[in-house]
């Protein structure tokens, strides 16, 4: 390759990276694969001739979905090894992010689970179709199936995922607020604060990762939740702190525990009420809750 073709193939990847890592993130939930995929992409960019390409941007998340499904497959093993429920590694987010409705549902902790329950194949279509409006024509091409075959999958798919979507939109206001009251209860350990703000059938999930102490199973119920919430605080000697910030494009706190990073805490809300609560204490899945991570859907 030419020294002209070598930077105007570093140009066209730069300008398209953080649609790249959108796209590998949505699929893989992890950030650190994510950015594995982009180095796997770009390896096989640089290789690729410009007369074989008419839509850069097409091509590239072709290779990125071809990149992350290998991945999605091989990453099914150590998800079932891993100790206690997994959660999708939190990202803080630029505020670009949250202003984009549609991009911060896509990435939200809630949205992300939900994806998890679909096969490799249907999350990549219906990240590529629901998420970033690719045709249907490329995705067959990136996943190896027909066009007929990808509208089938992705029917199939947004079925699956609309019924298992928050209840009703709820805005970033009415989250923030939520979050709010949830955090003056967690500090001063209110406990009708928190039977106030918590719904009844809440479900709570703890990601230690076997490395930091959390539930080996999700908590349901409000009853529940308080007791694992207040007793978690109750056991340590150590001062709490709590800051507001975006995670994942949506309201969410950093905990600290005398000044030293915690754990990342991320919530659904529906009808005015916090319906699921996620805290990340896995160090391995914190490394990116010092500097904000730019997303994009173009």
């Amino acid at each position: 390759m030419s020294d002209h073709a070598a930077d105007r193939a570093t140009e066209t990847f730069v300008a398209h990276r953080n649609l790249l890592f959108t796209v590998a993130y949505e699929m893989l939930g992890s950030a650190a694969d994510a950015e594995d995929v982009l180095q796997e992409t770009w390896l096989r960019w640089v290789k690729v001739g410009p007369e074989e390409v008419r839509d850069e941007r097409a091509y590239l998340v072709r290779i990125t979905t071809r990149q992350a499904l290998n991945r999605l497959r091989t990453m099914k093993r150590r998800k079932e090894e891993y100790v206690g429920p997994w959660l999708p590694e939190p990202l803080l987010t630029t505020p670009d992010v949250a202003e984009d409705v549609e991009l911060a549902e896509s990435v939200s902790m809630a949205l992300m689970l939900v994806l998890e329950t679909l096969t490799p194949t249907e999350r990549a279509v219906f990240v590529l179709r629901e998420v970033f409006d690719v045709s249907y024509d490329e995705i067959a091409a990136a996943v190896d199936k027909t066009p007929p075959a990808v509208r089938q999958i992705a029917h199939r798919a947004r079925q699956h995922v609309d019924a298992r979507r928050p209840r009703a939109a709820v805005s970033q206001r009415q989250t923030k607020a939520a979050l709010q009251s949830f955090q003056r209860a967690i500090e001063t350990r209110d406990l009708q604060g928190l039977l106030d703000v918590l719904a009844p059938d809440v479900v709570l999930i703890g990601d230690g990762g076997g490395l930091k102490q959390a539930g080996l199973r999700p908590v349901v119920g409000a009853d529940k939740a308080i007791r694992y919430i207040l007793g978690g605080i109750g056991k340590t000697p150590a001062t709490l702190t709590s800051e507001p910030t975006v995670v994942n494009g949506n309201p969410g706190l950093v905990l600290r525990l005398d000044g030293e990073l915690d754990g990342v805490m991320a919530i659904r809300v529906d009808d005015d009420r916090i319906t699921g609560v996620y805290y990340v204490r896995n160090p391995e899945k914190l490394s990116r809750v010092e500097s904000e991570t730019p997303l994009t859907l173009r």
